[in-house]
């Protein structure tokens, strides 16, 4: 038992290894051009209508957790889809190795924003550009079993991370006094609509890029090299 039990690690571990060695084919571009969608979607129903979406700091968060996990939920089921097709006996053990490069990323962007919700929703401003920088440490994490191109998308996830912090920071002392970043008052400043698109925006342009680059490297015949 000790000799098959030996052999079955073995096995497991060399599973592993070439996991981590082989160009992942789960993320397809059709899907993630719809989590753009999704984003601008969100985005737009809260400039829309915030006193529904954005009329403080719990609602404005739900309104993008329900966003994040429709869009999860949509590129992890063809992702198993495709590892299926793709890595044929190989599928479990590229999933496990794709998620578990972003799943730190993601924790960490769970974390902060129930920090910030309990303890200071005033600062619920810096999320959506720290949320942005967890994507692209995310991406680059995953650069060795993506196309190489997917680094132009991590560049542009931080990019656009430390402009969204810098623009949400610059717009906080617009604010009256005693007045947060979501909720009534402030007259002629928009903020939660601001906050929306400083979300949606660089998310719909970031899952667009990926999109397109997932689509040229599926044409690519020297894209798994």
């Amino acid at each position: 038992m000790r000799d098959i039990d030996r052999a079955l690690a073995d096995i497991t571990s060399i599973r592993s290894h070439l996991a981590a060695g082989t160009l992942f084919r789960g993320f397809g571009p059709a899907v993630m051009a719809v989590t753009g969608g999704l984003a601008m979607l969100a985005a737009a129903a809260q400039s829309m209508w915030p006193a529904a979406l954005a009329a403080d700091p719990l609602t404005y968060l739900l309104c993008w957790v329900v966003t994040a996990a429709i869009a999860a939920a949509l590129i992890g089921a063809e992702m198993m889809a495709r590892s299926r097709r793709h890595h044929g006996g190989l599928a479990d053990a590229m999933i496990l190795n794709a998620v578990g490069q972003f799943l730190p990323a993601g924790i960490a962007g769970v974390a902060i924003a129930a920090v910030l919700i309990r303890f200071a929703p005033d600062a619920l401003w810096l999320l959506p550009g720290l949320w942005q920088i967890l994507v692209a440490l995310g991406i680059f994490a995953s650069l060795r079993s993506l196309p190489r191109a997917v680094a132009l998308v991590g560049a542009w996830y931080f990019v656009a991370g430390v402009g969204v912090l810098i623009v949400a920071g610059a717009a906080q002392p617009l604010l009256p006094p005693g007045v947060g970043t979501l909720g009534a008052g402030a007259p002629g400043i928009a903020t939660p609509g601001l906050l929306s698109w400083l979300m949606g925006l660089p998310f719909a342009i970031g899952q667009f890029l990926m999109a397109a680059v997932l689509h040229f490297a599926s044409e690519d015949p020297d894209a798994e090299d």
